[in-house]
């Protein structure tokens, strides 16, 4: 805004005008890149032409003008494998089958031009980085035809023999391989894994190998790739196969037994050197060594059994019985006689088979009763206990059992027994009318036989009692006693009663007795007789002149010695600061200053209590009138104390007076 003014009076001479001043642009700004370098990726074989990244620049001049109405990109470095759109920036590939395994990496120079890329226009360039990323153009190959590796016979299953490694050049899931055992007369003994860390195939052992059966194996690998691009299957098969010879190594094999284990019987109670059976072991290497067999001993402690040492054959040392072990188990070694480190070991059980040397007996111990009756009652169908048996031996030596009486009470008056046929018997009455009167016990034997070869038979004894029943044939009572026993008291019952009261009665007699009898005092005030609490002392102090029993220093207050006392209950309006040469010494041993000094102390404190306070002093003073208070020093016979004075105090030292007075006045009291 501008305005024409009077020069000398200031007074405008026009309205304000408007002045409009617009700048016009010139081309001083040259294209500037997004980004000052870039970086692309692009896979490996791609087509000629495939887009890799777009590259864009800007210009702040104004396009207005035509300064900059045109950028133009150009490729400076890059060729000929990379090629980039004028107008766009659109990078592309310029050449076809760019391998990664080749070359990985391109660094490309990109260029952008003003005024059309026309003489006189400004530039800007940028790199770009370009990677070529793999793809699955490579199969795997091994790098020789043949592997030879050993293994030991010896060897157990599972334990590595050698590694084989296919190579791919490709990377990631592109170069994963795998492997496989194809072909080969070792498929039955050996197997391959794949390692992926390492990516080799980890050939192992299966099963053991023998070397004097086969010393040489033969195995075809087979290495392929995980992932396979359908793209580039016209590159052939990505696998490759080898061949893998091992040969077995012999070693110094322990002892092999024919069988895994042995099962071997023999009958109990056989003599001692009975044969019960033979284990066989040999030796697998070519040297085909002399063997030598042991039990171990740990399996058996009793030492029921030998062993042949050279033919392996086993033998009892004793008889054995079924019924406390009817299985033996112990473990047989085996051991070159050249090398005892070389060792085998073999199970093997022991059937005791039964023999019939067990008789039965009564299953439980079972006991019978029976209820009172006249003769007139009929007889009851029910037995009166049913009985069974059990056998140690095994079954086909135990039941069938056989129930019966001896033969020489066959025809018992009284019981019978029947057999059930079914390893049980029945007892049953063979008459009524029994009283407990008459006899309130049988024992009644019965035989029981089993049906073992050749039999076994033993004798039992059934308990059966007499017993008391209601009508409903319920038992009340089967003691005799409680038949017999009158409802009165018997005549020793009651002389025993009658001893006991009498012998209460001459106790309780005595002691009133010995309590009369007790004796008086002798005393009359003898209950009150305060002698009784004098306790007396045989420590006697050295008095005012041992000075060596203690250390006076001791007494006093260490915060006195540095010459000031302070109050702990109250606080002080000021400090006392103690006149000099009132502070006693230490080690000073004179009481008498020591006395003093506490004295003045207590007098000039203006901080002291207005309360009595307790002072200890250890010293009674010299030239006492009144003398010393304490008794230690006092005679202890009577003789050298007069108590009479006591008898001028009144009537409430009358009775010291009594007690400590004089010999006279004491018996003229009495």
């Amino acid at each position: 805004m501008a305005q024409a003014v009077d020069r000398d009076t200031n007074r405008p001479l026009e309205p304000p005008s408007e002045f409009i001043v617009k700048v016009q642009d010139i081309n001083d700004n040259p294209p500037e890149f997004l980004h000052e370098t870039y970086h692309a990726n692009v896979p490996e074989r791609s087509n000629v032409g495939t887009s890799v990244i777009q590259v864009t620049a800007s210009d702040a001049d104004d396009p207005t003008y035509g300064n900059s109405a045109k950028l133009v990109y150009s490729i400076l470095e890059g060729q000929p494998y990379f090629s980039v759109e004028a107008q766009t920036g659109i990078i592309r590939t310029a050449l076809p089958n760019m391998d990664r395994e080749a070359k990985e990496e391109y660094h490309v120079v990109i260029q952008a031009k003003d005024m059309g890329g026309h003489m006189g226009g400004l530039s800007g360039t940028t790199k770009v980085t370009i990677t070529l990323t793999d793809v699955n153009d490579n199969p795997p190959k091994f790098p020789q035809s043949v592997y030879q590796m050993s293994v030991s016979e010896a060897a157990v299953p599972g334990e590595e023999v050698g590694r084989v490694k296919a190579k791919d050049p490709d990377i990631g899931e592109n170069g994963l391989v795998t492997y496989n055992i194809v072909d080969g007369d070792g498929m039955e003994s050996f197997e391959i894994t794949t390692d992926y860390e390492t990516q080799e195939g980890v050939i192992k052992l299966k099963k053991p190998v023998d070397f004097e059966t086969k010393r040489a194996y033969s195995l075809k690998v087979e290495a392929a790739n995980v992932h396979i691009d359908p793209k580039f299957i016209s590159n052939g098969p990505f696998k490759d196969t080898v061949t893998v010879k091992i040969s077995v190594e012999d070693a110094d094999e322990p002892p092999m037994f024919l069988a895994p284990s042995y099962i071997h019987e023999v009958q109990e109670n056989a003599a001692a050197g009975t044969v019960v059976g033979r284990v066989h072991a040999k030796d697998p290497d070519a040297a085909n060594s002399p063997i030598r067999y042991s039990i171990d001993r740990h399996t058996d402690l009793d030492r029921f059994f030998t062993i042949n040492p050279e033919d392996g054959f086993i033998k009892t040392t004793k008889p054995l019985d079924r019924e406390e072990t009817a299985w033996l188990n112990i473990t047989v070694f085996a051991a070159e006689i050249h090398n005892r480190h070389q060792e085998a070991k073999v199970p093997v059980a022991i059937r005791v088979l039964d023999v019939n040397d067990n008789a039965p007996k009564f299953a439980a111990p079972y006991e019978g009763f029976i209820c009172e009756s006249d003769q007139t009652k009929p007889l009851s169908n029910q037995p009166i206990v049913t009985i069974s048996a059990d056998d140690k031996d095994d079954t086909a030596n135990g039941p069938r059992f056989i129930f019966s009486l001896p033969p020489e009470i066959i025809h018992n008056p009284n019981f019978t027994v029947r057999d059930n046929r079914d390893n049980t018997a029945g007892v049953y009455a063979r008459r009524g009318g029994f009283s407990r009167q008459k006899q309130d016990l049988y024992l009644l034997p019965i035989v029981i036989s089993d049906g073992g070869i050749p039999p076994m038979s033993s004798t039992n004894t059934l308990t059966i009692k007499v017993c008391g029943c209601d009508v409903n044939g319920a038992l009340l009572s089967c003691n005799a006693e409680a038949y017999i026993l009158n409802a009165g008291l018997s005549t020793g019952a009651l002389i025993a009663i009658l001893a006991c009261i009498v012998i209460l009665l001459v106790i309780v007699v005595l002691f009133v007795t010995l309590r009369r009898q007790k004796k008086e005092p002798l005393i009359v005030f003898e209950e009150e007789d305060v002698r009784e609490n004098i306790i007396t002392y045989d420590d006697e102090g050295g008095g005012e002149e041992d000075t060596e029993a203690f250390d006076i220093a001791t007494l006093q207050n260490p915060d006195g010695i540095n010459g000031f006392i302070p109050r702990k209950d109250i606080k002080p309006e000021y400090q006392y600061m103690p006149r000099p040469g009132l502070r006693p010494a230490p080690n000073s041993v004179d009481v008498d200053d020591f006395i003093n000094t506490r004295i003045q102390e207590a007098d000039n404190d203006p901080t002291a209590p207005p309360y009595d306070s307790i002072q200890i002093y250890g010293y009674e003073g010299r030239g006492s009138v009144a003398g010393s208070l304490s008794s230690l020093e006092s005679a202890t016979t009577d003789s050298d104390l007069d108590y009479d004075y006591l008898q001028n105090w009144g009537p409430r030292f009358k009775k010291l007076a009594d007690l400590y007075g004089s010999k006279d006045t004491f018996d003229d009291d009495s």
